[in-house]
């Protein structure tokens, strides 16, 4: 919803402009939205940074790093532009000034998303997952630069949790063999997934239902699993798969299933359920120790056994469904996600310093999903 359809560009034109970082409230958000290299960039224009008092700690980063940077310790939510991570809560929606701009993971695509919330305050919303993946936005992809972490992070944890070493060892009790890991869903996640667990020894095989990826799985050292399924969509997202394709993929994939070590999933449908595609008896059939990790437990998880957020051991084999596992690496997370943070407010920043968002950019018009009315 907007509360204005105008195209213009801000108000504030000839007025530099204030940021806001805060300190995130949802419990286990760990990240911050600005880092302070990026802040001495934007302080180094003439942009005035306020910067919420413990907002990097979580992160290991002392206020002292902000204030070396040139921002100041102070209210954020009275800026201009407001900049988060976790999509706001009422509680903060409500600290919000009317036609203020924030910006940050928003959810437009869950039910029980703040967009209405925020065009009834008053406040202009981008929201970073709406950012539309062309080549000239890549830098500001946040989606893209969390999955790496989160990619990166599911098989350190597949790893931690499993009763196998990943690597081949030769010793002399004898030669161990390396672990099978099977990565369905070969987005951004799962690319970062089979290349962290080729790093690790392991022998990585990757899936999906778009078979153009085949060489990008092949370009990372894993070896592609073909099913025989084509399911391409739009905008580098899958589709959603008819009834005669899912169970052609379902059946497929129990069999292949139960030959591998570690299965980590990271397949998602934007605005629907994630699509499941281990099935119980495909759990059932692997072997005692083996692991899943369930990337897409925020949609209903991949698995039919995942319990979202939880770690459980069904048919002695280990599930796990980790929430937000970015925030769970908040250093070089907040660091990918502040990058992709300045690079969209440059866009709405002129050069003089002011907000001035051309709402004829295709980035800019598409992240919108609140847009303030003008003067």
């Amino acid at each position: 919803m907007e509360t204005s359809q105008s195209t213009e560009s801000g108000t504030n034109s000839g007025v530099a402009t204030t940021v806001g970082v805060v300190r995130e409230s949802v419990e286990g958000e760990r990240r911050v939205a600005l880092v302070p290299k990026v802040v001495a960039s934007l302080t180094g224009r003439g942009i005035r940074v306020l910067v919420e008092s413990g907002a990097g700690l979580s992160a290991l980063i002392p206020d002292e790093l902000y204030l070396e940077a040139g921002a100041e310790i102070g209210d954020p939510w009275s800026a201009d532009v407001v900049v988060k991570v976790a999509p706001p809560t009422d509680a903060e929606i409500a600290k919000l000034s009317e036609g203020s701009t924030l910006i940050g993971f928003l959810a437009p695509r869950n039910a029980d998303n703040k967009i209405d919330a925020l065009a009834a305050a008053g406040v202009q919303g981008f929201a970073v997952e709406a950012i539309p993946r062309i080549s000239r936005a890549q830098v500001m992809d946040a989606l893209s630069s969390q999955a790496n972490v989160a990619g990166y992070k599911s098989v350190i944890l597949a790893a931690s949790e499993s009763t196998r070493f990943f690597p081949m060892l030769t010793t002399a009790a004898g030669t161990v063999k390396p672990a099978t890991v099977l990565v369905l869903g070969v987005g951004v996640a799962g690319l970062q997934a089979l290349a962290t667990a080729k790093r690790l020894g392991g022998r990585p095989t990757g899936y999906d239902v778009r078979p153009e990826v085949a060489d990008q799985v092949r370009s990372v050292g894993a070896q592609w699993l073909d099913l025989g399924i084509d399911a391409a969509g739009e905008g580098g997202y899958a589709r959603e798969l008819t009834e005669s394709e899912r169970a052609q993929q379902q059946q497929a994939l129990e069999e292949a299933i139960k030959s591998f070590d570690v299965v980590i999933t990271t397949a998602l449908v934007p605005g629907r359920p994630a699509p499941r595609l281990v099935t119980a008896a495909a759990v059932e059939g692997m072997k005692p120790g083996s692991v899943v990790v369930d990337l897409a437990g925020e949609t209903g998880g991949n698995c039919e056994l995942t319990e979202p957020g939880q770690t459980v051991v069904k048919h002695d084999v280990t599930i796990c469904s980790p929430l937000n596992l970015p925030a769970t690496m908040p250093e070089h997370a907040s660091e990918l996600y502040s990058k992709n943070v300045s690079a969209l407010l440059e866009l709405m920043i002129d050069e003089n310093g002011s907000l001035a968002p051309d709402f004829s950019d295709e980035v800019l018009a598409q992240s919108c999903v609140t847009r303030k009315a003008e003067a």
